[in-house]
């Protein structure tokens, strides 16, 4: 989910921001579309170069192309990616809510309690729907796939790791996820403050436009992309790629020294573009497309 702005005024008197019930129903409802579109497709790419780093971007694509082709782009959509979609909006916005008014509280600047508060809610979102979600997104664009009678469907392959490894199986690599999401919606929320404070200027009360909303929260997406190779660590963690010396149990610590013995430094950047256009694209329907369906509603 891409950051919805809204314009802050620092010296306006503090109030907690409200959370609508409503903007929960077409934050879902926004996610769900940009995710059925082209947010699946990137996530896919992504997760296939992150795994899979010896491969160039057109032979990743390949690759996704060759497990079902148009489909093969949206392995892991229904159910993980649709759950996900659906519920982690509304984590965000409660918590950020929350946090932000927190932090504001005790004499944090706009800036610095939006840095905070999106980390906060970056942590929520990982261990109440995002963790298992990513997990299982992840497993099903690098696990094997059978054939015919013997083919397992994405329901029965969660299953199976529940029963063998219990919630910490379904639930592989979400410390990684936890530490992505924060750091992702700590620098996307406060970049985005920052970025709108520049293109305001000296008018710290003026409102910003549609296309300066979109402009200020796609560079605070884009910007917050360098923390990629926590990114590669959390594929790799989940992965189901069977390598020779690949170690058993893939901590983070672990993950990150078989990245770098297997593909160097630049390893860890691996799928970092279409995570830059991931991002866009959910700038774009989030923010463009968010803000227009809102003020339907609103007249």
């Amino acid at each position: 989910m891409a950051i919805s702005t809204t314009d802050t005024d620092p010296n306006a008197p503090l109030q907690k921001k409200p959370v609508s019930f409503r903007n929960l129903l077409i934050g879902a409802s926004l996610n769900m579309f940009e995710v059925t579109t082209l947010g699946q497709p990137f996530e896919v790419i992504k997760t296939q170069m992150a795994a899979s780093r010896g491969q160039t971007m057109p032979g990743s694509i390949a690759t996704v192309w060759s497990r079902g082709g148009v489909f093969g782009f949206y392995q892991g959509l229904i159910p993980w990616a649709w759950i996900e979609a659906a519920t982690k909006g509304a984590v965000l916005m409660f918590a950020v809510s929350e946090l932000e008014y927190q932090f504001r509280m005790v004499g944090c600047s706009v800036p610095v309690a939006g840095v905070f508060g999106g980390m906060g809610a970056g942590v929520a979102q990982a261990y109440t729907t995002m963790g298992f979600c990513t997990f299982m997104k992840t497993v099903e664009v690098t696990r094997h796939k059978e054939t015919g009678a013997a083919a397992k469907t994405t329901i029965q392959v969660a299953a199976d790791i529940f029963k063998r490894e219990g919630f910490a199986g379904i639930n592989k690599g979400v410390n990684a996820v936890a530490l992505r999401q924060m750091t992702n919606w700590g620098s996307r929320f406060g970049l985005s403050r920052i970025a709108e404070d520049v293109i305001r200027g000296q008018d710290s009360t003026r409102k910003l436009s549609d296309l300066e909303k979109v402009a200020a929260s796609t560079l605070g997406g884009a910007l917050s992309t360098w923390n990629q190779p926590i990114e590669v660590i959390r594929v790799e963690m989940q992965s189901q790629l069977k390598v020779a010396g690949r170690p058993d149990k893939m901590t983070i610590a672990a993950a990150a020294g078989w990245i770098y013995k297997q593909s160097g430094v630049l390893g860890f950047y691996r799928g970092v573009t279409p995570r830059i256009c991931l991002g866009m694209w959910q700038t774009i329907c989030m923010v463009a497309f968010g803000d227009r369906v809102k003020a339907h509603f609103t007249k």
